[in-house]
Formats: C-alpha cells, structure tokens, sequence
C-alpha cells in the first residue's frame, strides 16, 4: 500500500505551481488557474457504497431515456457525461478498471476472455494468488469489519477478481437481475452496523444495444426498465434506513454505436458517471477530466483508505464540498 505516496496528479500540481512562481501565476494546459489539491474528499466518510452498474450506457442514450428515478438521485449529487472509458472500448476491461483503480496496462485485463491462466500480459502487482489488487482487496486490508458484495448477470465478468476478498458473490442468468437487487437489500440488512461496498451489475443494456443497436427504440426501453427497478431498489433502501450515510454511484463500461463498441468513437469512449452521499456537492456538473480509473480511488477515499502504488487513478476533488 502506498501509504505516503502523493497522487500523480497533486504532484504535477505542485510542480507546476513551483516553477511558475517566479513568473507570478501557475497556468494550467487549459488557461486555469493551478492550485494545490484541496483534499476535500478527506471530510466525506462513508457508511456503505453502492455502485450501480449499468452496461453499455452511452451519454446520448442515457439523455434521451426517461430515467426519472436516476435523475432525482444525481440531482441529489455530482454528474459527468463527459467521463472516458479505457482501452479497448469492451466489458472486461473496463469494469475492472473502474474496479482496480487502473487501466489494462497496470492489471492486464484487455479482453472480454481473460482469465488468471490465459491472458497475454501480467500485472505490474499481484496478491499471493495472482490476482491484481482491486477496490475489495483494498477494503478488505484497510477497514475493520468489511464487507463486500458482487452481484451480476455476465458470467465471465468475476474472472479478474480474487473472490476471497467478496463476502458475497451472486450471478443471475439469461439477463435477469432484480433477484441480485433484492440480494443487494439483504445484504446491506444484514450488514447495517458494518462497513460496506456493493457492486450492483447488469448486463442487459448492453446486450439490448447489440441485438437492436445502440439508440435503438429497445436499446431506450432497457434503460427506462433499469431505471424504473433502480428506483424500486432506492425505494426500499430509504423504508430500511440503508441510505442514511450511504454513497451511491451510477457507472457504466463504455457505450455503443450501430451495434457494437470496442473502438475510439465519442458514443463508444464517453459515458456518464454520478456520485451522491455526504460530503458530495449536490446539483454539481463535474468538468473536470474524468476516467473509469477514478471509481476505485474515490470509494477507497470514502473509506478513508489509502490506494495501492500500482494504481493510477485520481480523486476528482471538484465534487466535493
């Protein structure tokens, strides 16, 4: 663990700033004004995070569907339609970016197929059993008592992820998915007095998108169902208490065009990206750079846990108060 490491980025920063006092301002790339990290993020602690994990969800899809429960959330929080995936534009590799903190330079994971004992590159850092340390083997590590959870609906995606980190574990097929959603309800029940991180995760979306095409009349329809059950699901958790000091997250892999994805295209390379919960600015558009390798840092952060040297992704401190 990179216990006393300065970010990537807070580093730049600072040299930035040191070289151009002497000529009276620090401008960054852009024309803005540099400062040195704030470290909000310090300020906002977390009961559990929920991250809510919709596939194939691209920034024009998700403006055109009427998705009023996941409107009144984000409202409630901080929103990017401008956030980039990684590279390739595909499944795999991008949840366990968001999940690793990291990009598939860093953990390998560059195709839909990986597996621990078939894949072309290797981690730069690995657990005892191989695999690249993700956001659950950080928690795991660093917060007494936690637990954690993986709900999903596409087999292959618990590939690059060390089970032995995740207390719960739960796959539905044939793109069902509201038995994990009630799952997930449980899970936080059972776990109310504890620390706790949820990934919630559905496939169906995206496999609408490929069947009918992304923007498609049916690829519209199956963001309205997932927001009308996401709403059902936030529903219960405001009846059970389960909100109160709870993050939640809104995420997706990348999106699409005709159908398919895996290229360079702005509808397949950007996708929204929300947070809400104490600490985070609320009615707050997020401009500043964002990629799927800052969903593991910021949910370490919330934990008030440190990120692992090997990973690169940053905090966007903008979306704190």
């Amino acid at each position: 663990m990179g216990h006393n490491n300065e970010s990537r980025r807070s580093f730049l920063k600072k040299s930035i700033i040191g070289a151009s006092l002497a000529l009276g301002a620090a401008i960054m790339p852009n024309g803005v004004m540099a400062a040195p990290a704030s470290k909000k993020h310090k300020k906002a602690k977390t009961k559990r995070v929920l991250m809510i994990a919709l596939d194939g969800i691209c920034v024009e899809g998700f403006e055109k569907a009427s998705t009023p429960n996941l409107d009144a959330l984000l409202s409630k929080g901080a929103l990017s339609k401008t956030t980039r995936v990684v590279m390739p534009s595909v499944t795999q590799p991008n949840w366990m970016s968001h999940l690793s903190g990291s990009g598939p330079e860093q953990h390998g994971v560059d195709a839909n197929g990986w597996t621990l004992t078939n894949h072309k590159l290797d981690p730069v850092d690995a657990d005892p059993d191989g695999y690249y340390p993700t956001i659950f083997k950080v928690l795991k590590d660093g917060v007494p008592n936690m637990k954690t959870a993986f709900y999903y609906n596409w087999g292959p995606l618990i590939n690059p992820y060390n089970q032995r980190y995740i207390d719960e574990v739960s796959f539905e097929d044939d793109d069902k998915y509201l038995g994990n959603y009630a799952k997930a309800i449980e899970f936080m029940k059972r776990n109310v007095n504890d620390p706790t991180a949820i990934f919630l995760y559905s496939v169906h979306t995206d496999h609408a998108g490929h069947e009918h095409a992304w923007m498609s009349p049916e690829y519209i329809a199956s963001i309205e169902e997932a927001d009308k059950n996401i709403g059902d699901l936030l529903e219960k958790m405001e009846s059970e208490g389960l909100t109160d000091g709870a993050h939640i997250m809104f995420i997706s892999d990348h999106g699409g065009i005709n159908h398919g994805h895996g290229g360079m295209s702005p509808q397949e390379m950007i996708v929204p990206w929300g947070i809400t919960g104490p600490g985070i600015k609320k009615g707050f558009t997020i401009e500043e750079p964002n990629n799927t390798v800052n969903t593991a840092a910021v949910v370490a952060a919330l934990f008030g846990v440190e990120k692992p040297l090997c990973w690169t992704g940053e905090i966007p401190e903008s979306i704190f108060k």
